[in-house]
C-alpha cells in the first residue's frame, strides 16, 4: 500500500514538474504538449484510442500465451532429455545474438500487415526468458531432495512431477515478469514496421501529422496497461511461488 501510494505521489511529482517546464518555456505544443492537454486528447479521442489499444491487447496477450506455452515446453524437453540440453540449449544462446528487432521487417514481409507478425514478434521477444528461467528452476532442483527420491525408486517422470516442478514454480514466474514487460515492446515494434491497427500505429501516425497530444495520449495508455499487465502476472507469479512452497 505504502509502495502504491509513493508511486501516485511521484508520478504526480513528475507530470507537475512537466507541466511547470511547458508554461515556463513555451514550448509549442507540437514539439512537447502539456499533460493537460494531453489528458483532453486522451478523453476527446478516447474511442479513436480504445479502438487501435483493443488490437494490441489482444496481439500482446496472444504473444504472451503462445511464448510461454512454446518456452515452458521446451525448457520441460530440455530438462528431461541430455541430448537435447546438449545440442539444443546453444542454438537457444546463440539466437539472442540476432537483435530480434530486426527480424520485425522480415516477419513483416513472411506474414503480412495484420495479426500473425505482431504476435509472432511478441512470441520470439519472450520465449527465450520464459525457456531459460524455467529451465535454470528445473536444473537447480536441491540434489539432496533428487537423491531421495531416486533412493525411493521414482521415476523420471515422478521427480519432474512431484519434485523439480513445484521446485522450479518460482523461477518461472520470474520468466513470467519478463514475458509481461517484454510483450507489448514485440508488439508495438511489429507495428511500427508494418501495420494499419494498434498503438504503435497510430503513433506514428499521430506523429507524422505533427499530432504529439495523441501520440503521449496513446503512449499513456500503452505504459498504462504494460503496468495492469505486469501486476496480474506478478500476482500469478507470487501464487505460484506460494503453491511451490505448500508443495514442498
Amino acid at each position: 500500500m505504502t509502495r502504491a501510494r509513493d508511486g501516485a505521489l511521484a508520478f504526480a511529482a513528475a507530470l507537475a514538474g512537466w507541466q511547470a517546464l511547458v508554461w515556463l518555456t513555451a514550448v509549442p505544443s507540437f514539439i512537447l504538449p502539456g499533460p493537460l492537454r494531453v489528458a483532453g486528447t486522451l478523453v476527446l479521442q478516447s474511442e479513436l484510442i480504445l479502438q487501435h489499444a483493443a488490437v494490441t491487447i489482444v496481439e500482446v496477450l496472444l504473444g504472451i500465451a503462445i511464448g510461454t506455452l512454446l518456452g515452458a515446453a521446451t525448457a520441460l524437453q530440455l530438462a528431461m532429455s541430455r541430448t537435447a540440453l546438449r545440442f539444443v540449449l546453444p542454438l537457444l544462446v546463440f539466437s539472442q545474438a540476432v537483435p530480434v528487432f530486426a527480424l520485425a521487417p522480415l516477419l513483416t514481409l513472411w506474414l503480412g500487415y495484420g495479426l500473425g507478425a505482431k504476435v509472432a514478434m511478441a512470441v520470439l521477444i519472450i520465449y527465450f526468458p520464459v525457456a531459460s528461467s524455467f529451465l535454470d528452476g528445473l536444473r537447480h532442483t536441491e540434489p539432496s531432495l533428487l537423491e531421495m527420491a531416486r533412493s525411493l525408486g521414482a521415476t523420471k517422470g515422478q521427480i519432474l512431477r512431484h519434485i523439480r516442478l513445484p521446485a522450479a514454480l518460482p523461477s518461472f514466474g520470474s520468466g513470467l515478469r519478463l514475458a509481461a514487460v517484454y510483450a507489448p515492446i514485440g508488439a508495438v515494434i511489429g507495428e511500427w514496421v508494418g501495420a494499419s491497427q494498434g498503438l504503435g500505429y497510430l503513433m506514428l501516425l499521430a506523429n507524422g501529422r505533427a499530432k504529439t497530444d495523441l501520440m503521449f495520449a496513446a503512449l499513456f495508455v500503452l505504459a498504462a496497461f504494460t503496468l495492469l499487465l505486469h501486476k496480474a502476472v506478478g500476482q500469478l507469479a507470487d501464487h505460484l511461488a506460494r503453491r511451490a512452497k505448500g508443495m514442498a
